[in-house]
């Protein structure tokens, strides 16, 4: 199912690339593999005009879950911030965010940032 979700998150942020980016962190973190992340937070839907799957994530819930009804690591949950942050505009806090990061979350982060400001590609 996972594989499906993916495409679908990518189908719907295609042409928006902080949606882009938060879609690639999200997969990254493997939350659309989490039932109770995916299950609660993704609604997938035929996307206008091209019958395409897409998914859409409830940001806002997801980010009022995170720490009281989503379990999850402290990594975890500044990936999904930023992620958040990136997808909807939900303030996060930043030195908090990069100061628990291992470094192949701070890779993710950072090639999601660089993608978001038009730099796709980038390494």
């Amino acid at each position: 199912m996972s594989g499906f979700l993916d495409g679908a998150l990518r189908a719907a942020a295609d042409g928006d690339l902080c949606a882009e980016a938060a879609a690639r962190l999200l997969i990254a973190g493997r939350w659309p593999d989490r039932d109770d992340f995916a299950g609660r937070f993704i609604t997938v839907a035929a996307g206008p005009g091209s019958g395409t799957e897409a998914a859409v994530v409830d940001w806002q819930a997801a980010s009022a879950a995170l720490g009281r009804s989503l379990p999850c690591s402290g990594g975890e949950r500044r990936l999904l911030q930023v992620t958040v942050s990136l997808a909807a505009g939900i303030p996060v806090d930043l030195r908090d965010a990069a100061a628990g990061l291992d470094g192949r979350n701070a890779r993710l982060v950072a090639e999601a940032l660089l993608h978001a400001c038009g730099h796709r590609g980038m390494p």
